[in-house]
């Protein structure tokens, strides 16, 4: 048998091809949009993939399962569980094969067998596989998808809060503990694969190791221990992070088909600033994606930071408008990765790139700055009221503590949030360490707010520092 790990850390996703070297036949399950990895790997292993399939509908990033069955003839296995809402609608016309609970299927010498594990989604399904081709009659592991995690489980309010279907997340709560029923009766020896890593919002304390056993979760596992359905329901809904908005448009994607990737429209390499000048009159959506630092010390107005690193399909998710033309000013090197971040989480509307470096060197734009300022230095300034602070974090984290008269808009929601803020005296925005303040920093300098400060090591160093909070 053939077991091989991809990750990608931009996404804290996690995909397996799976081989039989007997047969030569390979399947992926959970794959992400951009296939070659996995055919890389399977021509260096001498397999070929024939089959795909994934756990449940993603909402956080974009499957490959589509692309593998129009474009490359794999046959699909998709999950058949969950109402009518949690149907695959581009299912006819492929090869494929529907699952239930208990069904199984076989890759060469490979044999995977159903488990419907509702609670982080409906539909979803973990698979257990039994590798026939070396004799065993039991299984080696499990594939969890985004049910147990390695130190977690999947979260099950991502209906109600990012799509917005009432009472979701209670029902949930409650099909995951029946699920965790199903799993404790596992053997302890099963390896647990999961579909993703420490980073990833689909739960709150993931592990950054990237496989685990069913008994050292049994063990070890925060969600295991409970034995009372309404403490567990009350511990798993608690303290939840804020999903990006952008996972309902995933749900919506995966569940209807992404478009093929030969399908999309080629992405447009400007050289002239007037081509600049008229996207930024038009109001269109233009991205910066320089480091937060580079950014600060010189950028053209109206435009908006978001820099290209390992965070940046997650806030290009929750910032950038996904029915409008986007344009990016960034390192033309970097044009194919950038795009393949962006088409990761669906954002299929780059319409045009420009070298940022050889644009703003030209004189042709009055380039705008923001300053950082450090905690002992905005002290005094936020003690008298001088300054405004908006703390862009996420919630769970303005409640373990936060500075006294600070405004909490987590930067996610600040787009839409910007007339909640006073216009009459310098913003001060601030996060835990100084990045996610940057995003903010740009965004309301770009919508009018030119006396912006970013709080240079965020509340950490405020603490740090021993200043006050609340």
């Amino acid at each position: 048998m053939l077991l091989r790990y991809f990750y990608d850390e931009k996404l804290a996703h996690a995909s397996y091809l799976v081989g039989c070297q007997k047969t030569g036949e390979a399947i992926v399950i959970d794959p992400g949009r951009n296939l070659q990895p996995y055919f890389q790997v399977a021509q260096a292993e001498g397999v070929s993939i024939v089959a795909a399939t994934e756990t449940h509908i993603h909402a956080d990033f974009v499957s490959g399962v589509r692309e593998l069955g129009v474009a490359h003839q794999a046959k699909l296995y998709l999950s058949d569980e969950g109402d009518a809402d949690w149907k695959y609608q581009y299912a006819d016309g492929l090869n494929h094969q529907l699952l239930r609970d208990g069904d199984r299927f076989a890759i060469g010498n490979l044999f995977f067998q159903v488990m419907h594990t509702p609670g982080h989604t409906p539909e979803s399904i973990s698979f257990l596989l039994t590798d026939r081709g070396g004799n065993a009659d039991r299984p080696i592991g499990i594939f969890t998808g985004a049910f147990v995690f390695v130190g977690d489980i999947g979260r099950p309010d991502l209906l109600e809060k990012a799509a917005g279907v009432a009472g979701t997340a209670d029902a949930g709560a409650r099909a995951m503990f029946k699920s965790l029923l199903k799993f404790k009766q596992l053997p302890d020896y099963l390896q647990v694969w999961p579909a993703h890593g420490a980073g990833s919002a689909c739960g709150k304390a993931l592990g950054a190791v990237p496989s685990s056993t069913v008994g050292y979760e049994k063990m070890f596992n925060w969600a295991m221990q409970y034995t009372d359905e309404e403490e567990f329901v009350h511990a798993l809904l608690d303290g939840q992070p804020e999903p990006p908005k952008y996972f309902a448009v995933m749900k919506h994607v995966n569940k209807v088909g992404p478009a093929l990737l030969r399908d999309l429209p080629a992405v447009t390499e400007e050289t002239e600033a007037e081509k600049l000048k008229r996207w930024l009159a038009e109001g269109q959506q233009v991205v910066d994606t320089r480091s937060a630092r580079a950014f600060a010390q010189g950028h053209v107005a109206g435009t908006v930071n978001i820099p290209f690193n390992k965070a940046f399909p997650n806030w290009a998710g929750w910032l950038v408008d996904y029915n409008r033309p986007v344009y990016f000013l960034t390192n033309p090197g970097e044009l194919d990765e950038l795009l393949q971040a962006l088409r990761s989480v669906g954002i299929d509307n780059a319409a045009g790139v420009m070298d940022v470096n050889r644009i703003l060197p030209e004189g042709v734009f009055e380039l705008e700055s923001y300053a950082e300022t450090t905690p002992l230095e905005a002290a005094r300034q936020v003690e008298s009221g001088e300054v405004h602070v908006v703390d862009v974090r996420n919630l769970t984290e303005w409640q373990e503590g936060h500075i006294p008269n600070a405004q909490h808009i987590m930067l996610g929601t600040l787009p839409g949030r910007l007339d909640e803020i006073p216009e009459d005296k310098p913003i001060l925005v601030q996060c835990r360490s100084g990045a996610r303040s940057a995003i903010a920093a740009s965004i309301l300098q770009a919508n009018g707010f030119k006396q912006v400060l970013n709080l240079s090591g965020g509340f950490v160093q405020w603490q740090k520092d021993g200043l006050e909070s609340v």
